[in-house]
């Protein structure tokens, strides 16, 4: 399957994917971040699959989400009939979301079968493996019909309305489905060695509260313009890469997607990078979302609690730090794309520029209203004195570079983001700080950038001190409020990168064949980074171009509205791990940009 072949479930504790054949393909249980109980997306033969579809077997019709929600209905229309699934991961608590300390006692997935016309022979086959595909369950009757499938500490717990049958590999179902009846599949997740009740006539109540709480929460957008339809899926996308126990939001629900097909540009997101979720504070902020944020804003206070010299640019969802890379030899890769990993070694790089993003974050929770503990002020005044300290190091950049650290321009920038917001905490706010001391180093790192971080006398900003290659981040200049946007340098730099990295429509983050990131050249156009270009052109008022371009982005969608990462215009394919965060951020950014003509507060931060 391609990536855009699938669908997203999710119940904001984890969430499957599920392709156009019927198959649940990823899903790691309990939380986003667990070990896979399937995982065939990356290797079919070892990773494990939930497969449920017309025994013919083909790809589904049509699909779409419940209005207002993550259930996914998927359409198969045969020769004989048409049938419908319904697949969900059940929210069993009804303060779910609302109560972000709820407790969630199993992780349930449902899939139910809907008779629409005719008669169509159905198939089920629920093969499970534990352990990123490592560990081949023990399958077992118990009692009530209850199939187990047992592997280490993991166990899937599966009932039906159907007669289930087990062999060596897994469990299987044949059965027709006519107009009006209706078939239940429901797996619940747990450890081995406790004990779980689990009835198929559940799934009833579980779908409506499911329903409920989706529709409840995305009808607290604030959002009614034309784009709504659009601007709500990708919120709910959002929503439901949050781990709601904690307020952690992930990158993407997935590892190892590969960035550049058959290449090493694989990665683990199933984590909560600062820079990511402060993307996400301010989208939610500007929708009316602001228990969420200030959940958010709680969670960020938790997990980097302490000095501001251990502050890592990424977290678990829990706020853990310890985020070691491996390497999973048993599993071949998507299309062959190896290797896959688990874990990510850049928790322990030092990015400049994720000191400017958690900053001003906590500038847009103060002006939306979130009130600042003395504590928390003292945690952001540390942050402050941290970067001023130590602004002039070279780090590893926004992209994550594995070759030897620069002086990024961009980095340099969110340096002064950072000090920025620590003045206007004391100005605005009537915080506590070395405000003139502050101004003398923002001052100070300002200099340096137009001294050092433009190319030739005065062309356009550059990637680095040392580089006059371009980088797609420099976008960032004025939407943070470096540079006014209509700044003759910033509208130079604005063509320079059309001119330089746009390809086929879609900007590069940087031309990895001219620049040595530590890994072999070649990926697809950056979504998040074209959607940037977009809020540039609104600011410099080119609405018309802007809007272009955003049409010919949101065409890069699949047909639930989902983005990846990267889109390869030769291949027309989604690249990279997906569902990605980062692009529906972006993606409701630059929608509210073009609605506002620049004035949106996630388009022009810190003003």
């Amino acid at each position: 399957m391609r990536i855009e072949d699938y669908g997203l479930i999710g119940d904001t504790h984890s969430a499957g994917l599920v392709s156009l054949s019927g198959s649940i393909d990823w899903l790691c249980l309990p939380r986003f971040d667990s070990e896979s109980c399937f995982a065939a997306i990356l290797d079919p033969k070892t990773g494990g699959h939930w497969r449920l579809g017309p025994a013919e077997g083909g790809m589904a019709s049509s699909r779409r989400y419940l209005p207002g929600t993550m259930i996914l209905e998927t359409t198969f229309e045969t020769q004989s009939g048409t049938a419908q699934i319904v697949d969900f991961l059940a929210v069993e608590d009804p303060t779910h979301g609302r109560n972000p300390r709820a407790v969630q006692p199993r992780e349930v997935v449902a899939r139910i079968v809907r008779g629409v016309s005719g008669e169509v022979a159905m198939s089920m086959r629920f093969e499970p493996r534990f352990g990123y595909g490592g560990i081949d369950p023990w399958f077992r009757t118990g009692s009530d019909g209850v199939i187990q499938a047992i592997g280490g500490p993991h166990a899937l717990d599966l009932v039906s309305s159907e007669e289930l049958a087990i062999d060596k590999s897994g469990v299987s179902a044949s059965f027709r489905t006519t107009e009006g009846r209706t078939s239940a599949f429901v797996a619940s997740y747990h450890l081995s060695h406790l004990l779980t009740s689990t009835k198929v006539q559940e799934v009833w109540e579980l779908l409506d509260r499911t329903e409920t709480f989706w529709t409840e929460w995305i009808g607290r957008c604030s959002y009614s313009g034309d784009r709504s339809g659009d601007i709500q899926r990708s919120l709910l996308t959002l929503k439901a890469l949050t781990f709601s126990p904690t307020g952690g939001v992930v990158a993407a629900p997935t590892t190892s997607l590969p960035e550049q097909l058959g290449g090493p540009r694989n990665w683990d997101y199933r984590y909560c990078w600062l820079r990511d979720a402060t993307f996400t504070l301010d989208i939610l902020l500007e929708q009316g979302f602001i228990e969420e944020a200030r959940e958010w804003r709680n969670w960020l206070a938790r997990a980097v609690a302490g000095q501001s010299k251990d502050m890592q640019i990424m977290y678990g969802v829990l706020g853990e730090r310890r985020l070691t890379e491996w390497e999973v030899p048993w599993l071949a890769g998507y299309e062959g794309s190896s290797p896959v990993r688990v874990g990510n070694a850049a928790y322990s790089q030092f990015q400049l520029d994720v000191y400017g993003e958690v900053m001003d974050s906590f500038h847009s929770a103060r002006t939306a209203g979130i009130e600042t503990s003395e504590d928390e002020w003292d945690l952001d005044r540390r942050i402050v004195d941290f970067v001023c300290a130590n602004w002039r190091r070279p780090d590893e950049g926004i992209w994550e570079v594995r070759s030897a650290p620069e002086h990024f321009v961009h980095s340099k920038v969110m340096a002064w983001v950072a000090i920025d917001r620590g003045i206007k905490a004391v100005n605005d706010f009537g915080a506590h700080g070395p405000v003139d001391e502050w101004i003398r180093t923002r001052d100070e790192i300002k200099q340096e950038v137009l001294a050092k971080g433009v190319r030739g006398s005065g062309e356009c900003f550059r990637r680095s001190y040392s580089s006059d290659e371009l980088d797609a981040s420099l976008l960032m200049l004025p939407q943070v409020g470096f540079i006014e946007p209509d700044d003759p340098l910033m509208v130079r730099t604005v063509e320079a990168i059309q001119r330089e990295l746009v390809v086929d429509g879609l900007v590069l983050r940087y031309r990895t064949d001219r620049v040595d990131d530590g890994l072999p050249p070649g990926e697809g156009g950056f979504l998040m980074c074209s959607f940037w270009l977009v809020n540039c052109l609104v600011l410099i008022g080119r609405q018309e171009e802007a809007a272009t371009l955003f049409e010919h982005l949101m065409d890069m969608r699949n047909d639930l509205g989902l983005l990846a990462e990267e889109y390869s215009p030769p291949a027309k394919r989604l690249l990279g791990n997906f569902p990605q965060a980062f692009s529906h951020v972006a993606l409701v950014a630059s929608a509210m940009a073009l609605d506002t003509a620049g004035a949106s507060r996630s388009v022009r931060r810190g003003r």
